[in-house]
This record gives structure tokens, sequence and C-alpha cells, in this order.
């Protein structure tokens, strides 16, 4: 699974400095791959190979956001989620439309830190 932030974010910004995946970005802020990470290169669906410093735009225009595919819910590296035990209104929640095992969350983590 991963996590999401929810509207009743207050953009204070514990969660962002906590992420060890660099998966929280502020509102409109374009994000990347390669941040926080050791990716160089990523392929996509559709086999094309791209840019890990490549630019994407903004998830959310108005609160602080979670890429999903960078989220491992801090498997590996703490007991549990850093952003939701630190975020002093209690809005990063289990993304219920991107459920993962923490298998696949740990290979996520392997994948983004090259281990």
């Amino acid at each position: 699974m991963a996590l999401r932030i929810t509207d009743a974010c207050i953009n204070c910004g514990a969660c962002q400095i906590e992420c060890p995946n660099n998966a929280i970005y502020e509102a409109a802020q374009n994000w990347s791959f390669a941040e926080g990470t050791h990716l160089k290169t990523i392929e996509t669906q559709e086999g094309e190979i791209i840019d890990a410093q490549k630019k994407f735009p903004p998830l959310d225009d108005f609160i602080y956001y979670i890429v999903t595919d960078k989220c491992t819910e801090c498997n590996g590296f703490h007991d549990e989620p850093q952003c939701a035990f630190v975020c002093p209104v209690d809005c990063c929640i289990i993304d219920e439309n991107n459920l993962e095992t923490d298998e696949e969350l740990l290979l996520k983590k392997a994948w983004l830190h090259n281990q």
C-alpha cells in the first residue's frame, strides 16, 4: 500500500522531511524519480527508457502530495510510515486505490535504492 495525503493537510511540511524515499512533495512542486533515490533511468510501462531526473507535473496544486511509485510506507527503513507518525492532523492515510503487500513494498525500496 502507498499512502496519500488528504485535503485536511495544513501544509506544515513535517511529513516531507521524514520520508526516506523523497516521495512527498510540496503543493505545485514538480517531482522526479531521481530525487532521494539512486535511480538513473526508468523504464515506462510502454518500454520507453527515460532519464530519472525528468520532471513530472505536480499531483496537487494546493496541498502536499505523495508519489505512489516512490512510497514504500517506510518498509525497510522504519516500523511504521513516518509521514503518518509525525502528521499533526492525521491526514497521511492508506491509499485504498494503491494496495501493495509488504513484499511488493520491499521490492520497490530495493528498486529505488539499488539494493
